[in-house]
C-alpha cells in the first residue's frame, strides 16, 4: 500500500483473484536434514491460512521462506503478489511478522517500537506517530503509546508485536506462533481479536501453530505438515471430521485409533476387521487400497456411548461388549476407559449423571467411524 492508504481504504479481494503467494516445489535442509520436501503452497488475498505441525515439521521452516529470513536450498517458485522474491531480501518483501517472543526494544517506548519499521524505511515523525496511534487503536492499546514496554503485562506485549507488525501495512501477515507464551484464557481471548482483526482488515493472514485448537477456531484453510511434508491440506471441517490418515486423526485429536485389515470398501463405506471383529465406518483415506491392506480406524471419545445393557440391535451402529476401567474427572466432562475387544476405549461423557455405572457395551454410529490409511 501507499504511505496515503490507511487501514480503512482496506477491501476484500475480488472472486477469483490470483493467489497472493504462490511457492511451487521448496526444498530446504539443516546439515543434510531434510526440513522441507518439495513443498507446494498458494494463500490467496484475504485468506486466514494455518500452517499446522509437531515440532520439526517444517512449518516454522517455510515461514521463513516466505519472509526471506531463509533462502531455500532449492525452489520452483516463490512469488509475493505475483512477484518472484526469490532473490528479494527480507526487508524488501511486502509482509511482516509477528514472533512468539515478542522481540521489542525493551529500552524503548511503546510508540518508539511500532514506529520503529516505518523510521527505517525513512518516514517523516508525523506520519510515523499517527500511523503508530492508528495500529495501537486497532489492537486496543491507543492509550499506551508513551508506555515503557517493561511496564506491559505479556498480552499487552503481544499487541504491541502485532501492532508494529501491521503498521507497515503490508500485503500478508505472517504470524509465528504468537500465542504460544500466553495463559489459557488470554490465549483465547486473542484469537476472538486475531479473527476479528483479520476480518476488518481484510489482509491475508499465514498462521504458524502446533494447537489444532487454535487452527480450528481461526482458520479459513489448514495445512497440516508431516516430517517437512504436507500430510493434509482443506477447511477446518474437513480436515477435523475427515482426517486421511492416522497420523492426521490423532493430530487432530482422535482419540481412539486401530490398526485392522480391510475386508470391503464401496460407495464411500468400508468394512475393517480389528482384533477379529467387523466394524464399518466412513471411508475418509486417500487413494483406495487393495482389500487385506492395513488400514486405520478411528472413533472420537464424545462419539462414544456406554450401555449397562445390551443395546437394540441397529444397522446403523457398531457395538462392542466391554468392561469399566478407569475414570478421570475434567470438570465439564468424564474420561472413562473401557476394555474392549479391540483396546482400551476412550469415552467422553457430558453427562455424568445419566451416564452407565458399571457399563458393559459401547456402541457408536458408523458414520461416526472413519477408515483412513494406517
Amino acid at each position: 500500500m501507499s504511505s496515503s492508504t490507511t487501514f480503512a481504504d482496506a477491501a476484500p479481494a475480488p472472486r477469483h483473484a490470483p493467489p497472493i503467494l504462490e511457492i511451487v516445489n521448496a526444498v530446504h535442509a539443516y546439515d543434510g536434514v531434510v526440513a522441507l520436501d518439495n513443498v507446494s503452497v498458494s494463500a490467496a488475498p484475504g485468506e486466514f491460512l494455518t500452517i499446522l505441525g509437531e515440532s520439526g515439521s517444517g512449518k516454522t521452516t517455510l515461514l521463513r521462506l516466505i519472509s526471506g529470513l531463509e533462502k531455500p536450498y532449492r525452489v520452483g517458485t516463490l512469488k509475493l503478489e505475483g512477484v518472484d522474491v526469490r532473490e528479494v531480501p527480507a526487508f524488501q518483501r511486502n509482509c511482516t511478522t509477528v514472533f512468539q517472543n515478542y522481540a521489542l526494544f525493551p529500552h524503548m517506548s511503546v510508540g518508539a517500537n511500532v514506529e520503529y519499521g516505518l523510521k527505517v524505511r525513512g518516514l517523516p515523525p508525523k506520519e510515523r506517530e499517527a500511523r503508530a496511534r492508528e495500529a495501537l487503536r486497532l489492537v486496543q492499546l491507543q492509550e499506551m503509546y508513551d508506555r515503557k514496554v517493561h511496564q506491559l503485562s505479556g498480552g499487552q506485549r503481544q499487541r504491541v508485536a502485532l501492532a508494529r507488525a501491521l503498521v507497515p501495512r503490508p500485503a500478508i501477515l505472517l504470524l509465528d506462533e504468537p500465542l504460544g507464551a500466553l495463559d489459557e484464557k488470554l490465549r483465547v481471548d486473542m484469537q476472538v481479536e486475531l479473527m476479528q482483526l483479520h476480518k476488518q482488515l481484510g489482509m491475508t493472514f499465514i498462521y504458524i501453530t502446533h494447537s489444532q485448537e487454535e487452527a480450528l477456531t481461526m482458520s479459513d484453510r489448514i495445512i497440516l505438515m508431516r516430517k517437512g511434508k504436507i500430510e493434509q491440506a482443506g477447511p477446518p471441517a474437513e480436515i477435523f471430521d475427515s482426517p486421511i490418515s492416522s497420523f492426521a486423526a490423532k493430530f487432530m485429536g482422535v482419540d481412539n485409533c486401530f490398526e485392522g485389515e480391510l475386508d470391503a470398501l464401496a460407495d464411500g463405506w468400508a468394512s475393517v476387521s480389528v482384533g477379529g471383529r467387523r466394524i464399518d465406518g466412513r471411508w475418509t483415506g486417500k487413494a483406495a487400497p487393495k482389500l487385506g491392506s492395513k488400514v486405520a480406524v478411528g472413533m472420537r471419545a464424545e462419539w462414544l456411548q456406554l450401555a449397562d445393557t445390551s443395546p437394540e440391535p441397529s444397522t446403523g451402529h457398531n457395538v462392542l461388549d466391554c468392561v469399566a476401567e478407569a475414570s478421570i474427572y475434567k470438570g465439564k466432562y468424564l474420561d472413562r476407559t473401557v476394555k474392549t475387544p479391540l483396546g482400551p476405549l476412550k469415552a467422553r461423557i457430558w453427562d455424568a449423571a445419566s451416564s452407565a455405572r458399571n457399563p458393559s457395551f459401547v456402541r457408536w454410529k458408523k458414520g461416526d467411524c472413519i477408515v483412513m490409511n494406517a
